[in-house]
């Protein structure tokens, strides 16, 4: 038994199938990086709210056979393959197991199935009594109860709506924040309601024909307290109306302080629940933007693209940039973009993500690099660069571009002092106050050019100049009419911009 089991972990560890499809799984129930988990959210909703409205149909009507089996066997058979695959997923007993298999052969000891196979299992066992668990096992159990009474575990469905709506998660979580107060609240609720409870029963026990245990005395209590009122008990004795009267006080402060409590813990996450969502409508996309810091340079961005772009996001930590930057109209979020654990919340698995490091320090710059490269080599780095002198420090960080504004200032000083006219015509190329501009044309795999020489392309016909190419990081100025486009070139272009438009639309294929 001892080598069979080990001989299925040592294969199981060993396929690379295997852990792929597991974690794949686990991404699907429990992560937020997985496309199609949304869809699988709202599947399992569809199946809770059905199954509720068939349990209120059947009350005053009949019901057909064929909901019947769909709620019984199809609903509760969904429901069980997502409680296995959750217990499936939790840990992995076949890494425990080969894990102490390779500790006992490094010590030269024996190998002992039992005690981490016990360890596993207690794992599992402590999962499965946690509420989330409990909710998802009960939420099976009406495929299995022959009397109809019993079906009212139907209900335990719509706990498991807790673990699919995010808003009720988001609420239950400011709650769980908040517990301190609230439990605090709550046994001083406890703490009222029995002593005015045991006062009324004392006081008027023997008088008020309403009041026969102390159980209606603290039922009347609690009535009062939470000023509901029903009327069915009410003191008849002056002392037990003054009781009345405390507790009714009491009652409009305790609501007031929960009241209170509640709305500042919303208050304080309100914020942090709005820039979860842009994070994560942004992680729906194929491809991004991350701009890092929203200063001088992020602002003439924004006022170059005028709104054409579409999938962004700006990561400051200053709170008064953040603010100014929404105040502008701008998908901000205050996070620390230095920090690996802040850019580790971006799908980089599904998705192109280009960052612009843009803030002030050239520290942060390269924090932001390293992190990013970190994360995924995928990741493209547009890094400001302020001090030259560092240059070399950001391409050993991994940074694929470099903006170096102070030598672009200087740069473009110099020329309009020296060389005023070509000034002129280069600004206003650049600020597209000219007829003319120019633009990149990203060549990639499949693409009509690959493989055509220069002196094939059209670009005279198109009314457009050809500058050079790019290739592999060296840029190419008016390479030879033999030479050959590659996979990856990238082609700098002048022209008007419905002639770039025209050529770049006609040779991807939508012309």
């Amino acid at each position: 038994m001892k080598q069979l089991l080990l001989s299925i972990a040592l294969r199981l560890r060993s396929s690379k199938r295997y852990k792929e499809v597991k974690s794949y799984v686990w991404e699907l129930l429990n992560g937020t990086g997985n496309p199609y988990k949304k869809y699988l959210d709202t599947f399992i909703i569809f199946l809770i709210v059905t199954s509720v409205f068939i349990l209120v149909y059947e009350v005053t009507n009949p019901v057909p056979i064929w909901l019947d089996y769909y709620d019984f066997y199809f609903v509760s058979f969904v429901f069980f393959i997502e409680y296995i695959l959750r217990l499936w997923v939790h840990n992995d007993l076949s890494q425990y197991i080969v894990d102490e298999y390779r500790d006992s052969q490094f010590l030269h000891r024996d190998f002992e199935l039992w005690p981490v196979l016990k360890h596993g299992l207690k794992e599992k066992l402590n999962y499965m009594v946690t509420p989330a668990a409990i909710v998802d096992l009960l939420a099976i159990f009406p495929a299995y109860r022959p009397l109809r009474v019993l079906r009212i575990f139907i209900l335990f469905r719509v706990l498991k709506l807790l673990r699919y709506t995010k808003s009720i998660n988001q609420f239950v979580e400011v709650i769980k924040n908040k517990r301190f107060e609230l439990l605090t609240l709550l046994f001083l609720l406890l703490f009222i309601v029995t002593t005015a409870g045991i006062a009324l029963y004392v006081l008027e026990e023997r008088i008020n024909p309403e009041i026969d245990s102390l159980f209606d005395a603290l039922y009347w209590s609690l009535v009062t307290i939470t000023t509901v009122g029903y009327g069915d008990i009410a003191p008849v004795t002056n002392a037990g109306r003054a009781i009345s009267m405390l507790t009714i006080i009491a009652g409009i402060g305790m609501i007031s302080f929960a009241t209170s409590v509640i709305v500042s813990a919303f208050s304080e996450r309100l914020s942090e629940i709005k820039e979860g969502r842009i994070i994560e409508q942004v992680n729906k996309s194929r491809s991004f933007l991350i701009i890092c810091g929203y200063g001088q340079m992020a602002k003439m961005f924004f006022r170059q693209k005028k709104g054409s772009i579409d999938n962004y996001i700006i990561l400051d930590k200053s709170l008064k940039r953040v603010e100014e930057a929404r105040k502008d109209g701008y998908n901000i979020v205050q996070e620390d973009a230095s920090r690996f654990d802040t850019l580790s919340k971006f799908n980089v698995d599904h998705a192109n993500i280009t960052i612009l490091c843009l803030t002030g320090s050239d520290v942060e710059n390269i924090y932001i690099t390293l992190n990013a490269k970190s994360i995924s080599r995928k990741i493209k780095v547009i890094a400001r660069v302020n001090d030259i002198n560092i240059v070399s420090k950001f391409e050993y960080a991994g940074a694929d571009h470099l903006l170096m504004p102070n030598e672009v200032v200087n740069t473009m000083i110099r020329t309009a002092i020296t060389q005023p006219t070509m000034y002129k015509a280069i600004h206003a190329i650049l600020t597209g106050k000219s007829v003319a501009r120019i633009d990149e044309m990203h060549v990639h795999d499949g693409h009509s050019l690959v493989g055509k020489s220069i002196g094939e392309l059209d670009f005279k016909v198109n009314k457009l100049l050809f500058i050079g190419l790019q290739r592999k990081g060296e840029f190419i100025f008016n390479p030879p009419l033999t030479e050959i486009i590659q996979s990856y070139d990238i082609l700098l272009l002048m022209g008007r911009k419905i002639s770039l438009e025209y050529f770049r639309n006609r040779h991807e294929g939508q012309v």
